[in-house]
């Protein structure tokens, strides 16, 4: 019989890791003390970026090493206004593995990871993007449907699959959105996936420093709670966010209106309008993670948040991950062992089974 092992052998030969489940970074609460606890249950962590001062991450990632000497990624966000003093440092400090989010890294910088000796993957929630980044030579690939919570791409991550999933094998591709149980994690596997990634669920941990009242509302969050975020008009650029639904979503259409209105009476300038619409979210999330204001703030969310069901530590949520995923492995190979057995080829091969006024006069 196969096991998980042969299955997710790619995703582990690539991340360094015991499983290569991957703990997305999630901005104020990937700092170094969750990476090092994701390190310890066997999964692979990411050190968020974000925005932070280029000391304090400079702090984050030296922290981290002390912690923990297994793999680890530090995400760049490619549209931060710290991004290229993030890149120049992770560089300078050799770290692992580096993920590009939030827009296409420059090919000149995907090299540049590369040359200071990391390994480099990028998101991808579009196959043109998807084809693109493989192009310009990043190691692998993380393919993010539109379920995931945060910055989010506007397609499903049942057509990713089909487009980019099925048809390009030549990097490693990890699937990320909408995942919270071993059953999906073994399916992807078997569709190809070298492993998958997982935010929502993590950001529910013991060991999560999200505040209290913000792990609370992903327990009691439905799937449908987990919305993307408006755009009104086409005036403005709007990055859609995943969060749950709350007043703080509803005041983000009225900043668009009235920065809209704003525009066209010529009070604020299209650079200062936009400031504030990229800006609203930065502030808010903080708002929800920090000081767990659930109304006003951005508690963000994939749909996954619908199976999250109890606060848990994480080593308890990727082991039972992992016991999900063999469990399924082994249904789907008694299944299959019936479908290929004599006894199921000849009932195949009996037309008095097969007809179904036959097997009415037997009962069946």
């Amino acid at each position: 019989m196969i096991s998980l092992n042969h299955l997710w052998k790619k995703g582990q030969e690539f991340l360094q890791v015991r499983y290569p489940i991957i703990a997305g970074a999630m901005t104020w609460i990937s700092d170094s003390h969750f990476v090092a606890e994701v390190a310890r249950a066997g999964a692979f962590g990411s050190l968020a970026g974000g925005n932070l001062p280029p000391e304090r991450l400079r702090q984050e990632i030296l922290s981290l090493k002390n912690l923990s000497d297994k793999p680890f990624a530090v995400n760049l966000i490619t549209i931060a206004p710290n991004y290229k003093h993030h890149l120049r440092l992770a560089c300078e400090l050799g770290v692992p593995f580096i993920v590009f989010a939030g827009g296409y890294p420059r090919q000149s910088e995907i090299k540049m990871a590369q040359e200071s000796g990391a390994r480099v993957m990028a998101f991808a929630p579009t196959e043109a993007m998807a084809r693109r980044l493989i192009d310009n030579g990043v190691d692998a690939l993380i393919l993010e449907g539109s379920e995931a919570g945060g910055h989010i791409g506007h397609v499903s991550l049942i057509i990713l699959l089909q487009q980019v999933l099925f048809r390009l094998q030549n990097v490693p591709i990890f699937v990320a959105g909408g995942i919270g149980s071993g059953k999906l994690l073994l399916h992807l596997l078997l569709m190809g996936a070298a492993g998958v990634q997982l935010g929502t669920l993590l950001a529910a941990t013991r060991e999560s420093r999200a505040h209290p009242r913000f792990k609370e509302a992903l327990v009691k969050a439905q799937a449908k709670d987990a919305v993307a975020t408006p755009q009104v008009g086409s005036e403005l650029k709007v990055i859609s966010v995943r969060a749950l639904r709350n007043r703080g979503m509803e005041i983000f259409s009225e900043l668009q209106i009235d920065l809209i209105q704003k525009r066209k009476r010529g009070e604020i300038s299209h650079e200062e309008a936009q400031y504030q619409v990229e800006n609203f979210w930065v502030g808010a999330l903080r708002r929800a993670v920090e000081e767990g204001d659930i109304e006003m703030g951005s508690v963000m969310a994939g749909q996954s948040v619908g199976l999250v069901t109890r606060i848990r530590p994480i080593k308890e949520v990727i082991s039972s991950l992992v016991e999900e995923a063999e469990a399924e492995l082994k249904q789907v190979w008694q299944k299959l062992s019936l479908l290929a057995s004599p006894e199921s080829a000849d009932r195949e091969k009996s037309p008095d089974s097969a007809h179904p006024s036959n097997r009415e006069k037997k009962g069946v």
